[in-house]
Order: structure tokens, then C-alpha cells, then sequence
């Protein structure tokens, strides 16, 4: 069986448009396949050159296959539950600095070169002091990246249209301001003078980005599967879900760049993205950490079993809609239509989220995920979320560590294990409570100073304490 390249499958070539930084696999089926729909569907010409970021990596397979990747998105879309393939064919190549640094370099002097995108790991936006401009390569990405840039600025003689349009992808909070605030340290590091700062301030766009798709990448436990399906070998084939979100940060000259609308892409260009995180942070990280100890302790496993049963589906629907969305301030429709679409990724059946391995540092996360829900709707509303406040009663009951008799295999920080060891000794619900929401180094503030606060806890814990999860839950749904 031959493996795929441009000899096995029939594809199509693209003017080198994109410098990306960056070959695993969110890339490929997240940005890369954006950019295929373009290609194909609005004329885009927009070919990849993709950089590889550490010396160890997918570079050499991404060129045996001519850069070629079978994508398969599966999950639920309008409704129907769906499973798609296709070939992804805008990268062209592949390049290792570590290997070939002249290769890298001189993409620097090509003249259809107009944007970079990355997603070099959360770690990968970070300064290296031992960076310099004559290491081959440099270690860090910013590093490569301001090299590259100095090169690009020396060639054209610092032509303002030569100027790049940086849109990093890594998961972290203004990841586009990040990645400048470096670049202009190794500029000033390097000495690389006045005229090359001005030109990365003012001819250079580097956008915050906000990237949304779950990709549990290579599906190793079916390739024999899909190979004999596909029938080549495919060394990088991908998976990822239906849905997709890209909210980019930019001016908006920018939407006239890239073809998004075109071709039905779900990218946002907006001059304020902060709304936008808020929107994901709130209503789909905030409605995982809100469901696990309600359904974990309920006695379910997976997320997609937790949506379909109906009591604890409807408890986390109706946080979502009734005491989440309402602290929110874009448009009601898109609030709407963005809880549909995290319903629904819930419910996908081709992803198998276990419930405890989101769990992980559960205290930390609920004070950054729904914790701002609550402090928000107690002041819009004048009333408690009492569906927050009930996953907050199942959380303290969570750290108990116990479910009907087996052992639950908590990870946290030691201290934040420590402190629930030492209040579930005494098993005193109305002390727990009280201790736990009056720890300052768990929410920041004291939460007992909320009116009817305290009350509304105690009370949940008492009730799933006393009753289990499940007639808790049953009977706090009554109301």
C-alpha cells in the first residue's frame, strides 16, 4: 500500500502566503484545514510553509507525504451526528532550522509573504536571555521569529506593505501582545536599532487570538481501521470535532485579508476579544467544572453520559441558560447559539471525556470559571445561582474523596488536599461549608460575606451528605 503524497492523491499547490510555526496536531486541523476551505472554496491561494519549533518533531513525515494529511471531523453538526474526511493540502513544506537555519531564514525574503501563525505550546511564547541573533537557530520561538523579521526588514529595506500579520494560537491570554513585548525585547537586546522597532510597531499587525476546537489527534487505536478505509498509509492522520472558533483580534482591514465569511468559517474579527474569552471561559469551561462533582458523584463517568441523562443534562442546561448566560454581555442570540453548540460538543459521541480527568485542580478552576458567574449574578440579579451554588456544595462533597464507598482519586495542590483532609475529619457539613467559603486563599475574598450564602451551601451539602448525590439532586430540581 503506498503512502500518501501528491503521486497517491490528486492536490492542488498554493503560493507561499503563510509562514507557520508549528506541524502537531492542532495545527493541522485546526488552522490548516481553514485554510484548505479557503483555498478551495474562495480562491485564497494560501500555501503553508510550516517551521519546526524544537529540534525534535514531524518535519521529515510532513515531507515524505509532500505535506499532505487526511482530516477527519467528527461530532455533532446542525443537530445530525456526522463524521467527515478529507485531504488538507495547503502546506507545501516543511522546514527544520535546526537542520537547514539558511532554509528558514530565507523565507524572509519572499515577497508574497504575508502572515504567521503558530502553536508552539503554551511555554512556547517565552523570552530566552540566551538568545542571540547569530545562533542557528535561536532556541526560543519569539527568538527565531525576530530574527526572521530582521532579515525581512533588512531585504525590502523596511517597506511598510512587507510587514507580517502574526496570529499566534497558543493558549495563553493576549497571546499576540505577548509574543510583540518579546520580539521588541530581542530587539533591544540586539541592538537592532530604532528603524527596525518602528517597523515592528507600526508595519507589523500581531493579533490577540481566542482558538476553540477539541482534537484528539492521531487515532492510533484505529489506524489499521482507517487505513484500510483510506487506502494508503497516512502517517499523520488527525481527528478533531465539528466545531470551530477562531476570534482574532485585529483591525478591520483584516477581514478583508482573509476570506472567513466567504466560506462559512466560524472567524470572528473584532477590536475587543475580551467578551469573547469571557464567553468560553464562563459557559463552556464553566459549565465542565460545574458538572463534574454533580455528575461524578450522581455516578457517571463521561461527559456525553452526563448530557444524556436527564436529570443531570437538565441541571447543567438550565446553569447554562438560566444563571450563566445572563452575566454576559454580548447578544442574547449568540449566547444562545454558542450554549447550543456546547450542548451539543457535550453530547458528541466520538469524544470520550472522563469526568475525573477534568477534575483536575477543581478549586483553582472554579474560582476562575464560575466563581465570576456568581459574584456577577448576585449583583445583576440581587438573588443567588442557586445551580452554581449547588455544584459548589457538590464540590466540597467531591474533596471528601468518596464515592458510595470507593475511593476518588483527587489531584490538586497538596495544600488544598491537606485543607479538605483536615474539615472532612470532623464532618461537621455546616462548619465544612462555612471553613471552605471563607477560605481567602481559595476564592480570593471571603464568600460567607454574601448574603445567604453560607445557608444556600450548607444546606446542598447537608441534603447530598446525608441523602447522596442523587435524591439531592432529584429533589433539588423540584424547586
Amino acid at each position: 500500500m503506498n503512502v500518501l503524497n501528491r503521486n497517491t492523491v490528486q492536490a492542488d499547490s498554493y503560493t507561499e502566503r503563510i509562514l507557520q510555526f508549528g506541524e502537531g496536531n492542532f495545527l493541522r486541523a485546526f488552522a490548516n484545514w481553514m485554510l484548505h476551505e479557503m483555498n478551495h472554496q474562495a480562491n485564497f491561494d494560501a500555501g503553508a510553509v510550516v517551521i519546526q519549533p524544537i529540534a525534535n518533531g514531524l518535519i521529515k513525515t510532513l515531507n515524505d507525504q509532500d505535506g499532505l494529511y487526511t482530516l477527519y471531523m467528527n461530532g455533532i453538526k446542525n443537530g445530525e451526528v456526522l463524521s467527515e474526511r478529507k485531504v488538507i493540502d495547503c502546506i507545501q513544506r516543511g522546514i527544520n532550522p535546526y537542520e537547514d537555519y539558511d532554509a528558514y531564514l530565507a523565507n524572509a525574503e519572499n515577497p508574497n509573504l504575508r502572515f504567521v501563525i503558530s502553536n508552539t505550546t503554551e511555554a512556547g511564547i517565552s523570552y530566552n536571555p540566551e538568545d542571540n541573533l547569530e545562533d542557528a537557530p535561536q532556541a526560543s520561538f519569539p527568538g527565531k521569529l525576530t530574527a526572521l523579521l530582521y532579515k525581512r526588514f533588512h531585504f525590502f529595506n523596511g517597506a511598510s506593505e512587507k510587514g507580517l500579520i502574526v496570529m499566534p494560537c497558543e493558549l495563553i491570554d493576549r497571546n499576540g501582545d505577548n509574543l510583540k513585548k518579546i520580539v521588541l525585547q530581542y530587539a533591544t537586546d540586539w541592538n537592532l536599532g530604532k528603524g527596525f522597532v518602528s517597523w515592528i510597531n507600526n508595519d507589523n499587525i500581531f493579533c490577540n487570538t481566542l482558538v476553540d476546537r477539541i482534537v484528539p489527534g492521531y487515532p492510533r487505536d484505529k489506524i489499521d481501521t482507517i487505513t484500510e478505509e483510506l487506502g494508503y498509509i497516512d502517517n499523520l492522520v488527525v481527528e478533531g470535532e465539528q466545531f470551530h472558533l477562531w476570534v482574532i483580534e485585529a483591525p478591520e482591514s483584516l477581514k478583508n485579508e482573509i476570506p472567513a465569511k466567504t466560506c462559512g468559517l466560524n472567524i470572528v474579527f473584532t477590536n475587543n476579544m475580551e467578551p469573547y474569552r469571557t464567553r468560553k471561559v464562563r459557559i463552556l469551561n464553566g459549565a465542565h467544572t460545574s458538572l463534574v462533582p454533580v455528575s461524578y458523584l450522581y455516578g457517571i463517568d463521561k461527559v456525553r453520559e452526563s448530557l444524556e441523562d436527564q436529570v443531570v443534562g437538565k441541571f447543567i442546561q438550565n446553569a447554562i441558560f438560566e444563571e450563566i448566560c445572563p452575566t454576559l454581555d454580548l447578544p442574547e442570540q449568540e449566547l444562545k447559539q454558542f450554549s447550543n453548540a456546547v450542548l451539543e460538543r457535550f453530547r458528541n459521541p466520538y469524544l470520550e471525556h472522563d469526568l475525573i480527568s477534568i477534575s483536575l485542580n477543581s478549586i483553582s478552576k472554579y474560582k476562575t470559571r464560575v466563581l465570576p458567574s456568581v459574584l456577577e449574578y448576585i449583583k445583576r440579579e440581587n438573588a443567588l445561582p442557586k445551580r452554581l451554588l449547588f455544584s459548589l456544595a457538590a464540590l466540597i462533597a467531591f474533596y471528601r474523596g468518596d464515592r458510595n464507598g470507593v475511593n476518588i482519586p483527587i489531584k490538586d495542590d497538596q495544600s488544598v488536599l491537606d485543607f479538605f483532609a483536615a474539615q472532612w475529619v470532623a464532618f461537621d457539613v455546616k462548619d465544612i461549608a462555612k471553613a471552605t467559603l471563607q477560605n481567602i486563599d481559595f476564592w480570593g475574598q471571603d464568600l460567607t460575606q454574601f448574603n445567604g450564602l453560607l445557608e444556600e451551601v450548607t444546606t446542598s451539602l447537608n441534603a447530598i451528605t446525608k441523602h447522596g448525590m442523587k435524591e439531592a439532586l432529584n429533589d433539588f430540581m423540584k424547586y
